[in-house]
């Protein structure tokens, strides 16, 4: 947000130079993005307001009383130099048919003329890159900025019978919106809107006015508009017609009631300032309930001082206290602070430890280590759930984790994706998919077998989850509870019905033994290709007793740069005096998708190959 120095210094003249702030807010406060020097002199500090705070320091008083409170400099409170004429009767009334409005302000105002706005006032509006429209428009901006409430002027010609009603929007509806650029916004029923008594929407509550329901240059009468709004629903209407103003920034981070009062007197004061013949009538109030009493929070300074690892006194806290101006009760040791109702971030000690630590600087702190004495406790679930997993990997299972939504079950997610918008209730479904998917790229995996299991949880009913284990292998799908998983592995006989064990032959030995020799080995890691890979199977006799590795090495030399893994050996027999060894090459680009004329080039080859050298391929 765009702060003016100048417009900072009218509310704490004591204020130091704009160069030195920018520490304090740095330190203290925010980031400053920027400090920028007018051509005619003006500092504007360019202010990153985060948004546990954007409820009171997205204005020019919250940002001058924070410094006032944080330098121990006086707070200049021009509120009583605001002098508005007596109010007359008024007709206004005021309807709500939605939870949306929590309080809607308004007031009559009469005889007035629309023209330009004094020098200063456009000053002010251009310095932090505003433009000045006319009179009356440029006072609820100036408001705006000053104080942080959103403020609205309709032409009451466009409100007969004098009835403003706050209710939901028509689906479909359409709304052409104020602007130097036409915007026509379609609303939904879900948006709230202003309205008249004929059923003319006058604006989009918390966003942005209509179009022809603004100040004209003739208009001579207005209704004034200060209300808050629910800072979800204007937020959802905002990001949805992609319209982010000023006004929906400061309501979408939430803005205390209690503000309308204020901005209600200043922006009268500012059109008695600006047409001195206006007349006032009384403002009309709507209140969803009626406000709620100061919090209150109570704490100890040694409190504050665990929190924050500091040392600070009961006397540097009252100190605090006294500077931001907060009205406190001190009984001993125990303090009771009473919230202000602009300060919506305070609402435990851990808030109030946090806003102490920040006004005391947080270099200012030791960083200490916490002392923390507790007894270590088994989690008798993760127990379970590790011995699973330490058995299933064991016996030579990988562990893989497969997607929590699904087509169909019991709880619907808001905003899933196209066709799995329910979370699943079984892990079997998925690792189905997992095996096969395995099982077909096993080959470049290295893998003779696919042996896998997922331990996750499943959702069976609202409000519970269910951790549960599945496993995949060659035998099928098997899912178990992670208790009942955890009894079943402590007797061994139950194991070995669970899992895939089975006795292996000499020749599987070798098999096994000869491909773990060479994909154990350690290689630079390169990444998956997104192309297709192409399996050629190899067998060929050779002399009894020639050793496997003589073949390999003919594989890899003539399988060049396509040969994506080092072959493997599935199949060895012998017979009469020979031995078959059956290989398997797996060629993938990273690149494109091979063709079959590519892979039978290498494959021929390596055919001649070990042809010229007497061997015969099968």
């Amino acid at each position: 947000m765009k702060i003016s120095y100048s417009w900072l210094k009218s509310y704490v003249p004591e204020l130091p130079d704009a160069e030195k702030l920018c520490d304090v807010f740095t330190y203290h406060l925010c980031e400053v993005e920027s400090l920028e020097t007018l051509p005619e002199g003006e500092k504007i500090f360019d202010l990153n307001i985060l948004p546990n705070r954007a409820h009171d320091l997205l204005s020019h008083q919250g940002i001058a009383r924070e410094l006032a409170g944080q330098l121990g400099l006086k707070f200049h409170d021009a509120t009583p130099m605001y002098k508005i004429p007596e109010s007359l009767p008024t007709k206004l009334q005021i309807e709500s048919q939605t939870d949306n409005c929590r309080r809607y302000t308004g007031r009559i105002v009469r005889n007035i003329t629309v023209g330009p706005s004094p020098e200063w006032v456009v000053k002010y509006l251009e310095s932090i890159g505003q433009r000045s429209i006319n009179n009356i428009v440029d006072a609820t901006n100036i408001v705006m900025y000053d104080c942080g409430q959103p403020c609205h002027a309709f032409d009451i010609r466009k409100i007969p019978g004098e009835k403003i009603i706050i209710k939901n929007a028509k689906d479909g509806e359409e709304l052409e919106l104020l602007g130097s650029e036409k915007i026509k916004a379609k609303l939904k029923n879900s948006d709230t809107v202003i309205a008249n008594a004929d059923d003319m929407t006058l604006g989009i509550a918390g966003v942005k006015g209509g179009l022809h329901s603004g100040v004209q240059n003739d208009t001579t009468e207005i209704v004034l508009e200060v209300a808050n709004f629910d800072p979800v629903a204007v937020r959802k209407t905002a990001r949805r017609l992609g319209i982010l103003t000023d006004s929906a920034k400061r309501f979408e981070n939430d803005l205390s009631p209690t503000l309308c009062d204020f901005a209600m007197m200043e922006l009268s004061a500012l059109i008695v300032e600006m047409c001195p013949n206006a007349q006032f009538e009384t403002i009309v109030n709507f209140e969803q309930k009626p406000p709620e009493n100061l919090r209150k929070i109570t704490f100890k300074t040694a409190q504050i001082n665990n929190m924050l690892g500091s040392n600070i006194s009961d006397g540097e806290v009252v100190a605090i206290l006294q500077k931001y101006a907060f009205n406190y009760t001190q009984n001993g040791d125990v303090f009771e602070l009473e919230i202000p109702a602009m300060r919506l971030d305070l609402w435990s000690i851990n808030d109030v430890a946090e806003e102490i630590g920040r006004i005391i600087g947080y270099d200012t702190l030791a960083p200490v280590i916490p002392k923390i004495d507790f007894d270590k406790k088994v989690n008798e679930k993760h127990e379970k759930i590790m011995r699973a997993r330490n058995v299933l990997l064991a016996h030579g299972y990988s562990e893989v984790m497969t997607y929590s939504f699904a087509k169909s079950g019991v709880i619907e997610v808001a905003y899933g994706t196209s066709g799995e918008k329910f979370l699943r209730t079984n892990l079997s479904d998925g690792i189905k998919k997992s095996y096969e998917l395995n099982r077909l790229n096993a080959h470049l995996l290295g893998c003779d077998e696919i042996k896998i299991f997922e331990i996750g949880n499943i959702f069976l009913e609202k409000n519970v989850e269910h951790t549960h284990i599945a496993i995949a292998d060659k035998k099928g799908v098997k899912e178990f509870s992670v208790e009942n998983f955890a009894e079943k592995i402590s007797d061994e006989n139950n194991l070995s019905q669970i899992l895939l064990i089975e006795k292996i032959t000499d020749t599987k030995i070798f098999i096994q033994n000869f491909n773990k020799k060479h994909f154990s080995k350690k290689e630079i890691f390169s990444a998956w290709s997104p192309f297709p890979f192409i399996t050629r199977d190899i067998s060929v006799w050779v002399p009894e007793h020639t050793d496997p590795e003589i073949l390999l090495q003919i594989f890899v030399e003539h399988g060049g740069e396509l040969l994506a893994r080092t072959p493997q050996l599935f199949d060895m027999f012998s017979k009469e005096n020979k031995t078959s060894f059956g290989f398997r090459l797996v060629f993938q680009s990273q690149n494109k998708t091979l063709t079959d004329e590519e892979t039978y080039t290498i494959v021929d080859n390596i055919n001649n190959t070990l042809k010229n050298k007497g061997y015969i391929v099968r």
